[in-house]
């Protein structure tokens, strides 16, 4: 008789549980559906152009349209579209993915084929880091409409982030017989670049930034991609003329000042660097800017403010990925980038757990292989690091940050010949690369 009171007992309370738990979800999905989300104010010079004008302008007369006729779909995914591109120019993903993410969602709740609609939640799964759900969204896209070119980009993003680099291939090689220009140009370049050919990945950019509109975000942005590759061959000087002229077409553009502070930065010249990443980092959220000025900081031995940074940076990250267990429309992941700070803060332990965390959701990616292998290099469990690293080298990338952590794991793992072998591939171009990377792979290339 008591065994059937407690188990009545135990339903009952499961079932008010149940009841509790379908409320509160029901409730948050109407909080969220009733919430209108607007542009944000720009700051900097980028509020004082005519983009910030058309953009506000187009915002006006979609939400105008949205709220006469709340089924329309062209003006949902019209704005949807703008808040994604507004992401890109401030950096505050967190907030316009979300609003984005909302629009997009209502279109697709009464038609779940809506071709555009798929594409834009891929892409915002893509900025979020969630890879495979961004894959499986932009195939199922991909089958409704197989001859978009912007389609197969995102399958090609997916494809490189999960690791599957011959899909990669394939898709980005579709995406270009469809529609040569900027985005296909660039999507060649990074495989030619992960596929270790600099040379290739240099002129497909080259192409990219042809293609584009000078000053547009995107033609800036593959300007700085093409400054980058040029660092990573040494060539410092074509490096900086692409940043000089990415801010001459868009004044004050955050990642020009970054470049520019990278060469400031290997010629030694701390305080301009500082300065160039500290207005850098007032224009735009994003922690990479904000760890490359901690790194700056400590390389002028100023280890106070360095410190200080990477709490910041560690700080942001943290909120940003512990978002995506609180809330399903942000979602965003960072724990690879959460590794290489711990890493950088000496807490190796926290560092390691973040790179496991992303190597389980991606074990193929060559990035993530490799931040698994230097987490454990610098925890000095070298046996350890030598799968991982010898992973991440398997399309034959020659990243000079790469060659150098596997040429110092080879190093500590008795290879002698691989390590010299890939060391010297790594140097051979003198690459602006972290100083004191650059620093302890010389030494040690000199011992082998």
């Amino acid at each position: 008789m008591k065994k059937n009171i407690t188990y009545s007992i135990i339903v009952v309370a499961f079932a008010a549980i149940i009841a509790f738990t379908i409320t509160a979800y029901k409730t948050k999905k109407t909080e969220e559906a009733s919430i209108t989300y607007t542009l944000l104010n720009r700051t900097g010079p980028s509020a004082q152009t005519p983009e910030w004008e058309a953009t506000k302008s187009r915002a006006i007369t979609l939400m105008q349209t949205i709220q006469a006729k709340p089924d329309d779909a062209k003006s949902l995914l019209g704005m949807a579209s703008l808040f994604i591109q507004e992401a890109r120019i401030t950096g505050n993903y967190t907030y316009y993915d979300k609003a984005a993410l909302k629009y997009v969602n209502e279109v697709l709740l009464k038609d779940s084929s809506n071709f555009d609609a798929l594409t834009l939640k891929s892409l915002l799964y893509l900025s979020q880091h969630h890879f495979t759900d961004g894959l499986l969204i932009a195939e199922k896209a991909n089958a409704i409409n197989p001859y978009n070119a912007f389609v197969y980009g995102l399958v090609t993003d997916g494809n490189v982030e999960t690791g599957n680099y011959d899909s990669a291939v394939a898709t980005a090689q579709r995406m270009v017989d469809i529609r040569p220009d900027i985005r296909s140009y660039s999507r060649v370049s990074y495989l030619r670049e992960i596929y270790g050919d600099y040379p290739g990945a240099i002129d497909a950019m080259n192409e990219a930034v042809s293609a584009g509109a000078p000053g547009e975000e995107s033609t800036e942005w593959a300007r700085i991609q093409l400054g980058h590759l040029y660092e990573n061959t040494g060539d410092l000087k074509n490096a900086e003329m692409q940043y000089d002229i990415a801010l001459d077409k868009r004044a004050d553009y955050p990642y020009a000042l970054a470049g520019l502070a990278r060469i400031a930065t290997a010629g030694k010249d701390y305080p301009t660097a500082i300065a160039l990443y500290s207005h850098a980092d007032s224009m735009v959220t994003d922690m990479a800017i904000k760890e490359a000025l901690a790194d700056v900081y400590a390389l002028s031995g100023n280890k106070e403010k360095a410190d200080a940074e990477m709490k910041l940076v560690i700080a942001g990250l943290t909120t940003t990925a512990e978002s995506g267990n609180k809330d399903e429309n942000i979602g965003h992941y960072a724990d690879k980038e959460l590794a290489y700070a711990y890493i950088k803060t000496g807490n190796y332990d926290n560092a390691l757990e973040h790179a496991l965390l992303e190597y389980n959701r991606r074990p193929l990616n060559i990035d993530v292989n490799e931040a698994v292998a230097w987490v454990y290099y610098c925890k000095e469990d070298y046996a350890k690091a030598l799968p991982y690293i010898k992973t991440a080298l398997k399309t034959g990338s020659k990243n000079p940050t790469l060659l150098c952590y596997a040429g110092l794991i080879f190093a500590k793992t008795g290879d002698n010949v691989q390590a010299k072998a890939v060391l010297t591939s790594a140097l051979a171009t003198n690459p602006n690369i972290a100083e004191d990377l650059k620093q302890q792979s010389m030494a040690v290339l000199k011992t082998l």
